[in-house]
Parts: C-alpha cells; sequence; structure tokens
C-alpha cells in the first residue's frame, strides 16, 4: 500500500468540497454506494459518474455519463473502478481538470496504478492510491475506533468529531 502522511490526507478531506465519483453504483449492495451515501452524510457534494445510470439518481444526485459532462466545480476525482481503467480515467481527468477545477486524483482501495498516478502528478494534480474516503473520514474523525476498530487509543467516550456534523472542520 502506498504510503502518504497523515497530515496530507487530512487537508484533502478538509478542503475538499465536491467529488466526482467514477464508477459509483445505484446497487445499495456495493461498496461504491456505501462510500457515497457515507460522503454525502459527512458534507461532501458527490456527483455519480456511472454511463448506464446517466441521468438518473443515485442517493438523489443526478448521475453523469462521463466527466466531460459533469458542471463544475469538482475537487477531486475518486476512481471507483479497477486499476486497469485508472490510467484512460487519469486522462480523462487531466482533459477536464482546467474547466473543473480538480486538485485531487484518488484512487480507491486496491486500485493502483502507477501508470494513472504518473498521468495525475504530471498534470499537477496530488494524486492518492489503494485508501477509500469513508475509511480515512472515518479514521481521523474518531469514527473507527468507536465502532470497535482499533486505532491504538484506549477511550470509553463517543468521538468528538473534527467541526460540526463530521465534516473534520471543513468550511
Amino acid at each position: 500500500m502506498p504510503s502518504y502522511p497523515d497530515q496530507q490526507i487530512k487537508t484533502i478531506l478538509r478542503t475538499v468540497k465536491t467529488i466526482a465519483m467514477v464508477g459509483a453504483s445505484g446497487n445499495d449492495i456495493r461498496p461504491s454506494y456505501f462510500a457515497m451515501m457515507y460522503l454525502l452524510n459527512k458534507g461532501y457534494k458527490v456527483i455519480p459518474i456511472n454511463p448506464g445510470a446517466a441521468g438518473k439518481t443515485i442517493l438523489g444526485q443526478t448521475a453523469y455519463a462521463s466527466l466531460k459532462d459533469v458542471p463544475a466545480p469538482v475537487d477531486m476525482v475518486d476512481i471507483f473502478r479497477e486499476a486497469k481503467y485508472a490510467p484512460d480515467i487519469a486522462r480523462e481527468v487531466v482533459a477536464e481538470k482546467d474547466r473543473l477545477g480538480v486538485k485531487v486524483l484518488w484512487m480507491q482501495l486496491g486500485v493502483i496504478s502507477e501508470e494513472a498516478e504518473r498521468i495525475g502528478k504530471e498534470a499537477g494534480l496530488t494524486v492518492i492510491m489503494d485508501r477509500c474516503p469513508k475509511i480515512e473520514h472515518g479514521r481521523f474523525s474518531g469514527e473507527m475506533g468507536w465502532l470497535g476498530i482499533n486505532r491504538k487509543v484506549i477511550d470509553n467516550r463517543k468521538p468528538l468529531l473534527f467541526g460540526r456534523g463530521g465534516s473534520l472542520g471543513r468550511k
């Protein structure tokens, strides 16, 4: 798993407001559905990208066929597709980054593509691979420890989230 400083992940989660989720699913048993629902509940705007659902809604959000169809702004693109698709998605992100304002290219757990990473970094994007923003948010907000996941901190209190509504202090 690639290593990223905690402060870098926290900064991304605090500053990002709008996420385009490539591979979002309306199927409520898919991981992308749960990740999208969690992020929406934490105050992020999440735009689903799914050609099969274009024009429909997923969790109340209008789905688009591709990034070129999405209205600005988008701070982060989250790739929820197999790694073999990541380079082409990264190229699309780079093609749309100035119009959308994209700053971060994020690849979900298990999505590792050095080619997509290189494409993103060469275009000046911050690139995160093999991580889930839902899990990272939960880790930094203390929710994961409260749910029984060992975070090497012993306490018996419900976590106090960073800022209101679990927003990690995002404004």
